[in-house]
């Protein structure tokens, strides 16, 4: 009897490393409505398609009754003794980043500070796209590739301001630089959000590819973090041809293959990971319960949006505490333990407030939320896109303190073309507002390693 069970535990294990092997077949990219309208149906065939500037405005009427929130909200409960963020946003703190917020946030130079870049809006599929759009001026022999840069929650475009200049600036070595587009994710920001239900993470990208083309853009490549990587990796998977190299600092993916593939590595690590970057991964337990502790907020956000909302689109102090407190754990975990949570480390208090007004200006908290539930509607996780391979040549880049980490050999279940993945021992989940001359560097090192893979591709099919 032992001997049976046995031989079926090897049968066990061998069809498992088959199935990982093998991976299952190629699947056709579903066809997505170019044209599917967001807005309100009354305005359906009569909008302004014509791409118009903007500027951000902080109106005085809004500066006033901010700090009118500010300053009258109720006294807040004090935190345990000796805690720090490990409860949440430590509420000893607050008061400090309000009266800031309040009394040295000079609203007037922030606004002038936002608006330094050309931005512009645009109206596709019903909604008006906010976006940065930056073209540099270049000698003759150097070219301009566009790169759409995508953010994501409870991020903004804010998050490139420092990367922006050093992705526009000739770099020794290469013979390229970017024109830069920014746009900011339907919901969020400046970009109008949908009136109806169903708009995930596959209309985004369609959205984002028609603002590509309207710019003049039918091929382009794309960079992402958070929300922003899984819309790169969405236009890589739905538009192949379209998408000339897709660089990330978040890459990631949940098809069964690689599910599968995390859990045998939990009792043969080497076959899924290198050995000095197994801890990364494993044990899985310490990554169940890093889940559980850390990601009540994205249950809550995908199913009870509206919600959560209410209180943080009418209290700026709930705003601030929701968001900075994932700008302390998502950048080190181990911040949790400072009573300030470490904030001042990589940030500036008028940074991350210019990164709230994103927010409090617009009123878009509530709807960028909403972006969770629509990407975990059942008609969006039927379309299985995890499922389906992608040609695109990619490149990883994968932080230390990065929310996420899966091997070469995982990515490789969608991204059969992976190129190289940058692991790096710092930055954390906001890397282009980190360490924006990190990440840029890696971009351009990308970027040249897709042009020399596209020609390679051009030769060989001629």
């Amino acid at each position: 009897m032992a001997k049976l069970l046995f031989l079926f535990a090897l049968l066990g294990i061998g069809a498992g490393v088959y199935y990982v092997l093998s991976c299952g077949g190629d699947r056709t990219p579903p066809k997505m409505d170019p044209e599917e309208w967001w807005g309100p149906k009354e305005l359906k065939g009569r909008v302004d398609k014509t791409v118009k500037p903007f500027k951000v405005k902080f109106e005085e009427s809004m500066i006033k009754d901010l700090r009118q929130r500010i300053k009258n909200h109720r006294p807040f409960v004090p935190p345990l003794e000796g805690v720090g963020f490990e409860y949440g946003f430590n509420t000893d703190q607050l008061d400090t980043w309000l009266n800031y917020w309040a009394d040295k946030y000079n609203f007037a130079e922030r606004e002038k500070f936002l608006n330094q870049f050309p931005q512009f809006t645009t109206n596709i599929q019903g909604l008006d796209i906010h976006f940065i759009r930056v073209k540099p001026q270049v000698p003759a022999g150097v070219k301009v590739l566009p790169l759409l840069i995508t953010h994501g929650w409870p991020g903004s475009v804010r998050e490139f301001y420092e990367a922006i200049p050093l992705l526009t600036k000739q770099t020794p070595g290469y013979d390229f630089v970017f024109e830069v587009i920014a746009p900011s994710i339907p919901g969020y920001g400046f970009s109008d959000a949908a009136v109806r239900p169903g708009l995930g993470l596959p209309q985004t990208a369609v959205i984002f590819k028609n603002l590509m083309n309207r710019l003049g853009h039918k091929k382009f490549y794309v960079q992402g973090g958070d929300w922003g990587a899984a819309i790169s990796a969405t236009l890589a998977t739905l538009f192949p041809d379209d998408i000339l190299g897709h660089h990330s600092n978040m890459l990631f993916t949940q098809n069964k293959c690689a599910q599968m593939m995390v859990f045998f590595g939990a009792y043969f690590p080497s076959f899924v990971v290198e050995s000095h970057l197994a801890s990364r991964l494993y044990p899985l337990a310490d990554f169940f319960a890093y889940a559980l502790e850390e990601f009540g907020y994205f249950h809550l956000q995908a199913t009870k949006p509206d919600t959560v909302g209410v209180g943080l689109t009418d209290s700026p102090a709930g705003l601030l505490a929701y968001i900075l407190e994932k700008f302390s754990t998502w950048t080190n975990i181990e911040f949790k333990k400072a009573k300030d949570g470490n904030l001042g480390f990589r940030f500036t208090k008028d940074q991350l407030i210019d990164n709230l007004m994103f927010y409090w200006v617009p009123n878009k908290i509530t709807t960028s939320m909403r972006f969770y539930a629509e990407n975990y509607s059942r008609k969006i996780m039927e379309l299985e896109l995890d499922e389906i391979k992608t040609p695109v040549p990619t490149w990883a880049y994968q932080a230390k303190n990065e929310l996420f980490y899966q091997s070469p050999r995982i990515l490789r279940t969608k991204y059969p073309n992976l190129i190289n993945v940058t692991v790096t021992e710092d930055g954390g989940h906001f890397l282009a507002f980190e360490l924006p001359k990190e990440l840029t560097a890696d971009i351009f090192k990308a970027v040249k390693a897709f042009q020399e893979f596209n020609a390679k591709k051009v030769k060989t099919e001629l």
